[in-house]
């Protein structure tokens, strides 16, 4: 079955520059050049947010990885981290002097990495809300920047037509790849962190291995690529193309699989849901659109089975049919009841985390909010008593 239509987004006054989903499916997030950020509801009938705080174009949003954050990056030069349902209040990042292209949230939700036009990568903690150090050897706009999926390195891909790797404990860059021959738009990592994908203005996807840093496979298509996202089994990739459509590309045959129309002039954006049967597009024509993915439709069923077995960790699915054989066998023996339970534990456990994880997130963010509200106040009361004193001072004069 071919990739549908599933929903379609409409709301943005301007070009949609970025999309995201929660880990449960139910919000989507997208970031637009009319500075506002909009969560839309999957519930049918359910209205949507708009967050006003950006001073110019949002240009990424991304959720958290528990979903009760979303961080986006603008052309104010600053980063903001909002509550998804909170009235859209939020706190500020700054430190970048110039455009902020990228935000991406660290698999843990720890660490965010920012890529901006002064030419740097920032990473910056979440929850004490402070920035932590700089990557500085592109020289020019650093279009995109990623954590690999175990937070051990970065990578970021540049207008100097370079993608680089970095260390992230050293912060050193560990290589540069050279081979693209226009501005490298977007990059990420594949779900299993070997490799890495990079999209760019020369019309390419390029894949690469980073443990050998060469060269994986190379499509060739015929117009600007401006984004790409990796399906969560890491056998498909979906971009996004300035020639109006998506494509979705099998990366074990190495060929293209679909092409999708949907948007009227430039596709800008394009995300896979965190369980891959669905991903969201955005588009110059300020359409959001949510497709079903309907193919791989086995894959489905081995998340499902994976979701009811022992590992609840939303980030990255890696080895998932060697999970299932494993419950298979488990099951057949005569422990199974106990082996069952455990898993059953394992996986309440390992629920109850990622909800404490959480609210962990939101409980941070309200109390930065709430010191912001309580410098505000001082503010104002310093600026009452000092007019005070300035009246009872001309008074007396």
């Amino acid at each position: 079955e071919d990739p549908s239509l599933e929903r379609h987004f409409k709301g943005h006054r301007d070009a949609v520059t970025s999309v995201d989903f929660s880990l449960n499916k139910k919000q989507l997030a997208s970031g637009s050049m009319d500075s506002c950020l909009m969560i839309w509801s999957m519930k049918p009938q359910m209205r949507a947010y708009r967050f006003v705080g950006h001073k110019d174009a949002v240009m990424c949003v991304q959720f958290s990885p528990s979903g009760h954050l979303v961080a986006s990056g603008s052309r104010d030069k600053t980063v903001r981290l909002w509550i998804p349902s909170l009235k859209g209040e939020s706190t500020v990042f700054k430190a970048h002097t110039a455009t902020v292209r990228s935000v991406n949230f660290s698999s843990d939700g720890q660490s965010i990495v920012t890529a901006s036009d002064d030419k740097t990568v920032k990473v910056w903690t979440v929850h004490r809300q402070k920035f932590l150090f700089s990557l500085s050897q592109h020289i020019n706009w650093v279009r995109c920047a990623r954590f690999s999926p175990d937070g051990r390195l970065i990578v970021s891909s540049s207008d100097d037509k370079t993608v680089k790797l970095w260390d992230k404990t050293s912060r050193e860059c560990i290589h540069s790849f050279c081979e693209h021959t226009g501005f490298v738009n977007y990059v990420d990592f594949h779900p299993s962190g070997t490799c890495i994908a990079a999209a760019g203005t020369d019309s390419t996807v390029k894949l690469w291995d980073v443990r050998m840093n060469r060269l994986l496979q190379h499509y060739q298509g015929n117009s600007v690529v401006n984004s790409l996202s990796f399906h969560p089994s890491g056998n498909y990739l979906v971009t996004a193309s300035n020639d109006s459509t998506l494509k979705i590309l099998d990366l074990l045959e190495g060929r293209l699989l679909y092409t999708l129309h949907g948007h009227q002039g430039p596709a800008t954006c394009v995300a896979f849901s965190r369980s891959g049967d669905l991903f969201a597009s955005g588009g110059s024509d300020e359409q959001v659109m949510v497709w079903k993915t309907n193919f791989d439709a086995d894959y489905g069923d081995a998340m499902k089975t994976q979701k009811s077995g022992s590992t609840v960790d939303g980030s990255h699915h890696t080895g998932v049919e060697m999970d299932i054989g494993i419950h298979r066998k488990k099951t057949k023996t005569q422990d199974s009841g106990r082996s069952h339970e455990q898993q059953e534990v394992e996986a309440s456990l390992a629920n109850t985390l990622e909800h404490i994880m959480g609210q962990l997130d939101v409980l941070t963010q309200t109390v930065s909010i709430l010191e912001q509200r309580l410098t505000l106040t001082e503010d104002k009361l310093k600026e009452c008593l000092e007019n005070q004193q300035k009246i009872i001072q001309n008074k007396t004069n």
